[in-house]
């Protein structure tokens, strides 16, 4: 089965490894509202290749060391549970919680250009987490630099994910400390090394 269109679901959580002995895995949880998994919940897991995706439902689940544990109906074994690792759990973009007013999904900021002040940095081309408290903005310039930007609240000014945009506040010298080598920067690298 192909995956289905971009857009149509967002990630609530990613399987990161098996745990325990009967089907269990330990998943990050990619969503600020930890009460929306439930007994009975169906899930869509996006294979890591993005090549297929099935459905899982809830059996059980609790909290474990920063990670929700999930036992879904029907994996009964590590092995089973092993084919889950790297996946994306996922539900229909339509079955998101609804936010209150000026609150926004990160998800919804891919594709946004990001401002510091009045200066353009780029577009959001994927948010990572797990990295440290806030969110990770990977943001691409037009010149082909990409940057990591913090989703972070002392640096936000404005979103507008409807206008496709996000104006920040970023400290002096944050973009080039985050900015990847340049050809001639690791060469240069390369040559102190020897």
């Amino acid at each position: 089965m192909s995956p289905d269109p971009i857009g149509e679901f967002v990630t609530v959580a990613r399987v990161v490894k098996t745990q325990g002995r009967v089907g269990e895995v330990a998943a990050e949880i990619h969503s600020d509202v930890p009460e929306r998994f439930v007994v009975g919940m169906k899930l869509s897991a996006l294979e890591r290749s993005g090549d297929s995706r099935r459905e899982v439902r809830i059996e059980d689940f609790w909290p474990h060391k920063g990670l929700l544990v999930l036992k879904f109906a029907g994996i009964d074994s590590i092995t089973e549970a092993e084919s889950l690792i790297g996946s994306e759990l996922q539900v229909p973009r339509a079955e998101r919680g609804k936010l209150e007013q000026g609150w926004n999904y990160v998800s919804d900021l891919v594709g946004c250009t990001v401002f510091d002040q009045d200066r353009e940095i780029g577009r959001i081309e994927d948010v990572q987490f797990g990295a440290g408290e806030a969110p990770l903005l990977v943001v691409s310039s037009a010149g082909g630099k990409k940057f990591d930007v913090p989703f972070a609240e002392a640096y936000i000014e404005r979103v507008d994910p409807a206008g496709k945009g996000l104006h920040m506040r970023l400290p002096g010298g944050m973009l080039e400390i985050n900015a990847p080598m340049t050809p001639e920067e690791k060469d240069q690298q390369r040559s102190r090394k020897k």
